[in-house]
């Protein structure tokens, strides 16, 4: 399983270089989380691809070795719509949370150590649940999940 921050530090190394596509490696936690940072508006397109190319055409003729998940960054007035993001839940202090907490931090208050969600900011949480694997603090809170709060992603 590939760390959990080197996803955070490609993303926001790739905004801060005024990069339109990134590509990441091809595992089911990059995907997740990309498909929650398009969901919630974050980025503008994911599609499966290889090294040398987003075509998604390529993906399926090429070894595990060579696929890539690739994701177009969006900007708004010349200005990344992402600026930071911060891991949460680290491999030295895991922080799982209960349906009760997360409905805490999505209702604007503080939970364990972990601050409350603001206007367009969001919290990626890991359940156990293998159908819904990656999912955002608030869908979570809606399938009545519970998990370990990985990625909070503040509003630019």
């Amino acid at each position: 399983m590939p760390l959990p921050y080197d996803l955070c530090a490609r993303v926001q190394n790739a905004f801060r270089a005024r990069h339109h596509k990134i590509a990441v490696d091809h595992t089911i936690q990059n995907l997740g989380i990309l498909s929650i940072l398009l969901r919630t508006g974050f980025i503008s397109n994911v599609t499966r691809g290889t090294i040398e190319s987003s075509s998604p055409t390529h993906f399926l003729h090429v070894g595990e070795a060579q696929r890539r998940i690739w994701a177009e960054l969006k900007y708004r007035d010349d200005r990344p719509v992402l600026t930071d993001m911060e891991l949460i839940s680290r491999p030295s202090r895991r922080i799982f949370m209960d349906v009760g907490e997360l409905r805490r931090i999505c209702s604007g208050r503080r939970a364990q150590t972990i601050k409350p969600l603001g206007m367009g900011e969001i919290a990626v949480v890991r359940t156990k649940s293998k159908e819904h694997e990656w999912l955002e603090a608030r869908e979570a809170l809606q399938l009545n999940l519970e998990g370990e709060e990985s990625w909070l992603v503040p509003s630019s």
